[in-house]
Formats: structure tokens, sequence, C-alpha cells
């Protein structure tokens, strides 16, 4: 197996990239004091980019992704599983492909 020199070149280059950034914002944040309101802010962020990857998808598979949706959302309320979470997702899916 050979490497292309350019796409060696190009992986290495997005790694320096992406270092670059994470770096950049410990960096950042290490120099800026961070007030109460943009601390709660932040302690919601990862809730709002997951709906913003989930809401899409579940929007273009219609009935059987807001089906999905719900039954993971259950499931993790009722568990506080994440593995039994994502079965009953995979698996509401999986049956609401079957029956319509």
């Amino acid at each position: 197996m050979t490497i292309h020199p350019a796409a060696l070149l190009a992986i290495l280059l997005m790694a320096i990239v992406t270092y670059g950034c994470r770096a950049g914002g410990y960096w950042l944040m290490g120099r800026v004091t961070i007030s109460p309101r943009i601390e709660i802010g932040l302690t919601y962020l990862p809730g709002a980019v997951l709906i913003s990857l989930v809401a899409p998808a579940m929007a273009e598979e219609g009935i059987p992704g807001v089906c999905a949706v719900a039954a993971t959302a259950l499931a993790m309320r009722l568990t506080n599983s994440l593995l039994v979470a994502m079965v009953a997702g995979v698996g509401t899916v999986w049956l609401m492909r079957q029956l319509i």
C-alpha cells in the first residue's frame, strides 16, 4: 500500500489545524474571565449541539425518526442507561421501517 504525498500532506495539515483550534481555544479561554451568565450558557451547549445533529436526521426519517427519538428519550428517562436508550432508538427505527 502506498500513500500519495499530497494525501499525506493534507492529513498532516488537517491534524495541525485541528490541534491548533483546540489548543488555541484552551489558551484563549485561560485568559478570558467567564461571567456566570456565560458559564450557564456553556452548560447548555452540548445539548444544543446534540439537538442540532438529531433534529435534521429525525425530520429526514419521518415518522420512524420521531418515534425513535421519543422511544430513546423515554428509555433514557426510565432507565438512565445510555445503552438501553440507544437500543430502544435503533430498535424503534428498525421496527417502524418494517411496519411502514
